[in-house]
């Protein structure tokens, strides 16, 4: 198994633009893609010059709009612009594109032998932007018309199990070079983990143009690079992850990835999303993921999916971390860990026997106050659903109430201490109706406030509590001390050790 190379696609409107790109970022990659159908029209037809104004390979691509691309001028004239792209080959290669992208069905023979006898590769690319494609290899083997061309196929994933098909399919495939990405929030592994589907290589896009290409689900270079460690992931490296969906935002990457360095671990930490958390974790059997820490919205339903739970888990009702040993899946509980050591350090306490509201309940809720208990607080849930409120209040023996305006009494009466579990406020930079998940409230500024969400880092709810006065306090360092604790199940190290 070769590593992939790191394929960074230009998507800029001149030149010039996409030059100043690539030697920014030209040490964290080691092949441009120059997308011709993003330039404007008269840059379109210099082309030619790209390669010998660039330090690294290119490939030449005119994508059509029928395959994910803006050029919609017809065969005829793009036909044309190959042609002149690749026309008047230079001795030196290193000034001519090294490889050329043509679509399954592009079959205009001279063109072909003409890049063939220039030594221009020929990359044969499949694309479905609304589905998933299966029988990869058939397909592959079709698509090789010369025996020479590297195929490529790209595809949207409906779930994680197409994701899976791809890894399967792509190991099989030993014969010959080939690309296979699955696009999207679900299509993510497929990049990272490209070494594990033997790609010939991995897509990204700058920082820049990221929104050029939005659909495709790309990570920048840098973040490839810097944060995966792309380059020394082998199938050697254990793998572990996050699961849950939508998940736009998460940190744990950040802090894992840190951590494996930090004690030269051959280990990576990626996203896993699925709507569906027995996808994922069915994904992760088969890829081998060791772990995985699960969050919205999976922490309750994945106790269904798991063979053991420990006596925290059981106890309260949620986990946000599995672990994969002896072919069965472990339930564990970091949350309250890091909530307890969190709030402790924010009210500066051990023990705390006065009125606490907690908004919301969720899995989250549910560890918060598994914790609250043991601290001995007097606690009252506020929720939308009152039936869920209730299930958790009556496990605990604590209060519980409807969330909404008439709730203010009650609310007033448990505020010494307000802890939001909920989403609410985790996007309000979105288009979002939901901002505040107690705008009826009037905070007096004797109340303290912990809002699990740590990005943003100051909610609209930080934020109201702040400038009446209140002490809060963001999510961020739950979120650093439950991952500490399941770096350590993860790899039996203390993560803050040297």
């Amino acid at each position: 198994m070769s590593q992939p190379l790191v394929c960074m696609t230009l998507t800029g409107h001149t030149l010039a633009e996409n030059v100043q790109i690539v030697r920014k970022y030209e040490k964290f990659i080691d092949v441009v893609e120059l997308r011709v159908d993003y330039l404007d029209e008269d840059e379109q037809l210099i082309v030619r010059r790209f390669p010998s104004m660039i330090r690294l390979p290119c490939i030449l691509t005119i994508r059509r709009d029928i395959d994910g691309g803006l050029f919609n001028g017809g065969e005829f004239a793009r036909t044309n612009l190959f042609g002149r792209a690749l026309a008047f080959a230079n001795q030196d290669r290193a000034k001519n594109f090294a490889y050329v992208d043509f679509e399954e069905d592009f079959n205009i023979p001279s063109i072909q032998d003409s890049a063939l006898a220039f030594g221009v590769k020929i990359i044969r690319s499949y694309h479905n932007m609304k589905e998933p494609v299966y029988n990869l290899k058939e397909l592959c083997d079709r698509m090789r018309k010369t025996g020479y061309e590297i195929p490529k196929i790209a595809f949207k994933p409906r779930k994680l199990s197409d994701v899976l098909n791809l890894f399967t399919e792509g190991q099989a495939m030993k014969e010959y070079d080939h690309i296979l990405c699955a696009m999207g929030a679900e299509g993510l592994p497929s990049r990272i983990l490209s070494a594990l589907s033997d790609s010939y290589l991995t897509y990204t896009s700058p920082e820049e143009m990221q929104g050029n290409v939005s659909n495709l689900g790309h990570l920048d270079p840098i973040t490839l690079n810097n944060l995966y460690n792309f380059k020394s992931i082998s199938e050697e490296t254990d793998i572990y992850g996050i699961t849950g969906w939508p998940m736009a935002k998460t940190s744990s990457p950040e802090i894992h990835n840190s951590g494996f360095k930090n004690h030269n671990l051959d280990s990576v930490f990626i996203p896993v999303r699925s709507p569906l958390v027995s996808e994922a974790l069915n994904f992760s059997e088969k890829i081998g993921i060791k772990g995985l820490s699960v969050t919205t919205p999976h922490k309750e339903s994945v106790l269904f999916y798991v063979n053991n739970q420990t006596p925290e888990v059981q106890q309260i009702g949620a986990c946000n971390t599995v672990i994969r040993k002896d072919n069965k899946w472990i339930a564990y509980n970091t949350d309250a860990y890091g909530f307890k050591r969190a709030l402790e350090e924010f009210i500066g306490v051990k023990k705390y026997k006065k009125k606490v509201a907690v908004i919301g309940a969720g899995g989250a809720a549910k560890a918060v106050c598994y914790v609250l208990k043991q601290m001995g607080a007097k606690v009252c849930i506020f929720n939308r659903s009152v039936e869920h409120a209730r299930t958790i209040a009556e496990k605990f023996y604590f209060k519980y109430s409807s969330l909404n305006v008439d709730c203010i009494e009650k609310l007033h009466e448990y505020s010494n201490l307000i802890i939001q579990t909920t989403p609410v406020g985790m996007n309000f930079d979105a288009v979002s109706e939901e901002i505040d998940p107690i705008p009826f409230y009037s905070f007096d500024g004797t109340e303290l406030l912990f809002d699990l969400i740590y990005k943003p880092a100051i909610t609209p709810l930080m934020k109201r509590a702040s400038l009446a006065g209140c002490r809060v306090c963001n999510g961020y360092k739950m979120l650093e001390y439950q991952a500490y604790e399941q770096f350590k199940l993860f790899t039996g190290i203390n993560y803050e050790s040297n």
